[in-house]
């Protein structure tokens, strides 16, 4: 049986490689929690205590990577709030996080790496968005994660795929919830650019299906209202409060395409509407 190492199973990673699982994949799946341990190991994933620093890794990590030809990278840059790592503050650490990893990958078997990166990295400019265009992210997650894209990608020990999801939605997280209510909320006319759980876990499974290494995908839903329509209709759906936007200022947002991820993995999005 082929055996897959996800790196972060969160919200995401998790359900992920329950779905490998089912696919007749082992797993080796890594979380920060101790007490998460136990989630994992109940779900039939081989489970690992691993954190990254960006100087140092706690866990074993040799044994992680140990067996598996392919390595999902899943965790997100978090910029504040980690004590334990000075440098996050000044959004140093993920870069760093992934250049302490390389040598451990380099030394390992694995030939094959996806990426979980973001459509942060592309620019507000009003424009639509294809793997083609420049990246030129706006936020410093987004300036990190397009330095970590390059790092991975122009090593040559493995081949590196990325994708570069938009805003992640599922049956249990939905940013409605988050917006419900509030006013004075800025670019009611910025297109949406969202992608359901299922359809990043889809994407994911199609890479590893069809080999398609070296490769970088925007994940978006081929779906754009805009941002006024889209949340004012999902809570009025939800019977949560409406929330109101503030139209005083110009609207900065893009359209983010992904027919690339439709023309050479074959993928049909199963989740549009959203």
């Amino acid at each position: 049986m082929t055996q897959i190492s996800i790196l972060g199973c969160g919200w995401l990673g998790l359900p992920l490689a329950k779905a490998l699982l089912q696919n007749g994949f082992l797993v080796n799946g890594s979380t920060t929690s101790s007490e998460k341990l136990s989630v994992l190991e109940n779900s039939g994933i081989r489970p690992f205590q691993i954190t990254l620093e960006s100087d140092s890794i706690s866990g074993n990590i040799e044994s992680f990577l140990r067996g598996s030809k392919t390595l999902i990278i899943d965790f997100p840059p978090r910029l504040r709030g980690n004590s334990k790592d000075p440098l996050n503050a000044l959004g140093m650490s993920f870069v760093g996080k992934i250049e302490t990893l390389l040598p451990f990958i380099e030394k390992s078997e694995i030939e094959n790496v996806i990426f979980v990166s973001s459509t942060s990295v592309y620019g507000d400019d009003n424009s639509i968005v294809t793997e083609e265009t420049e990246p030129h992210p706006e936020t410093e997650s987004g300036n990190q994660l397009i330095h970590a894209e390059q790092l991975l990608q122009s090593n040559s020990t493995f081949k590196t795929t990325v994708l570069r999801f938009g805003g992640l939605i599922g049956e249990d997280r939905h940013p409605v919830h988050f917006l419900a209510g509030r006013t004075n909320i800025e670019n009611p006319n910025a297109p949406i650019n969202l992608i359901h759980q299922e359809d990043c876990m889809g994407i994911i499974k199609k890479v590893i299906e069809i080999n398609s290494w070296g490769e970088t995908f925007n994940g978006v839903a081929p779906f754009h209202p805009s941002r006024k329509e889209y949340y004012t209709q999902k809570a009025v759906e939800l019977n949560l409060a409406l929330p109101e936007f503030n139209y005083q200022l110009p609207t900065f947002g893009k359209i983010v395409l992904s027919k690339k991820v439709e023309k050479v993995l074959d993928y049909s999005f199963t989740k549009i509407h959203l």
